[in-house]
This record gives structure tokens, sequence and C-alpha cells, in this order.
């Protein structure tokens, strides 16, 4: 595994950084798709995990979950808004319906996993990280922030790598993908406003430039509801 922060530990995708897994203390956080599953269960393989959580419920991060609670015998916490739909195993409206989508339900999508806990914000998870909810992306998307050494774990609410070329490089996760775009930017800003000095994504390398964090945030454009109510 790489050693991101203190605490914090990155298990290795294929493409590299492509479908990332981080360990959190003792909490296993996401799952890639139901294909990661051997090569994630080698990779704790005498690791001491408590339980394993996800920053949301789409497919290329739930789908491994279920093997890993059975296999590791911890206990499955997820967001609090997609709780039902993740113990439930129908995870499609957390995401647009689309042709992209659809495909990846049929190839991508885990089982249902029952739910020990339901995160909320200001919940702790391990190591010093809290819940912030940080909804866009999905509905009940959640990101893991540390203050004391401003260490974010931010999911999808923003992408490190190009989609389509996998390119370095901060970037909104596609609209195909994101259930409300407008909500996602909010998050976006919320978690740039944090300066994290070291933030970790769902999809690419770990971005250690707070400065071009806030500029890409402060470059976002203003959701028009919310800029006429202001």
């Amino acid at each position: 595994m790489i050693d991101v922060a203190p605490g914090l530990k990155a298990i290795p995708s294929r493409p590299a950084w492509a479908f990332n897994v981080y360990v959190v203390g003792g909490v296993v956080v996401d799952a890639a798709t139901r294909h990661a599953a051997r090569r994630l269960l080698r990779a704790l393989d005498g690791v001491q995990v408590r339980a394993h959580a996800v920053t949301h419920g789409h497919f290329d991060h739930q789908g491994s979950s279920a093997a890993l609670v059975a296999r590791l015998g911890v206990p499955f916490w997820a967001p609090a808004g997609e709780a039902d739909a993740l113990a439930s195993g129908n995870v499609r409206p957390l995401g647009p319906a689309n042709v992209v989508t659809r495909l990846q339900d049929r190839f991508w999508a885990g089982p249902a996993v029952p739910v020990a806990r339901e995160l909320r914000e200001g919940d702790a998870l391990d190591a010093g990280f809290v819940v912030l909810e940080t909804p866009g992306h999905s509905p009940g998307h959640l990101s893991f922030w540390r203050e004391e050494d401003r260490t974010l774990v931010a999911g999808d609410a923003l992408f490190g790598r190009h989609p389509v070329t996998g390119r370095p490089g901060l970037h909104q996760p596609p609209e195909r993908f994101t259930i409300d775009p407008a909500a996602n930017r909010r998050a976006i800003r919320r978690l740039a406003d944090l300066r994290p000095a070291v933030a970790v994504f769902g999809h690419g390398r770990p971005w250690r430039d707070p400065d071009a964090l806030a500029r890409f945030a402060e470059a976002l454009p203003e959701d028009r509801a919310v800029a006429a109510a202001g």
C-alpha cells in the first residue's frame, strides 16, 4: 500500500490511480468495481480492519463492498442518504440514467450489503477524520476531513485526473455521472475553503496544492438560482 498521510494509505489500482480505495486508520474506504475484490483482499491481508465505508454508492465505489464485508467480517458503514439503496442493492437511482451508467450497472455493480451504521455530518470515522456531507455527485455523497493536518478524502466530489485521458489535474466529475452538478460545485467550493494540505480522490493522484484547488473552485460557474437568491 501507498502511504499518503499519517493514518491514510492508498491501495494501488489498475490502471494506476484509476479506481482508488483507501485505508483510513482501520476503515477501508470505497471498494472499486466488483472485479476488484481479489486485488483488494490481497492488499488487505494482515491489515487490521474494523469497518468498511463508502463515500457514495456508485458502481465503481460499492462494487466489491459485499465481498470485503463478508471476507473480512466487518460492519458496513454507508452515507445516511444512500443507506437504503445500498442495503437493497438497487443503487441505480443514485446517478443519472444513460447508456454508460446502464453498462456500469450491468458489469461493475456489486450486490446488496446490510448497513450497520449510517454516516452523517460530524460523525467520527477513524484516525481523526470526521464526516462531511457533500452531496451533488450523488444524493448522499460524503467526504472525510481531518482538521489537525488538513487532510481530505474527497471521494468523487472532485476528480484528480481527466476522466477520459487519465492525465493528472483537477476536474469536476462528468455530468453524465453526476446527479446534481450545481450542488456538486457547491460541495467543491466548501472543500476548497478548507484549504487541504493533501486531498485524495476516487479517481486520480493525491493533490497537495491548496492554492490551485482554491483557484479551480473560484473559476467554477455559479449556479444561477443560488446567485439570484443571493
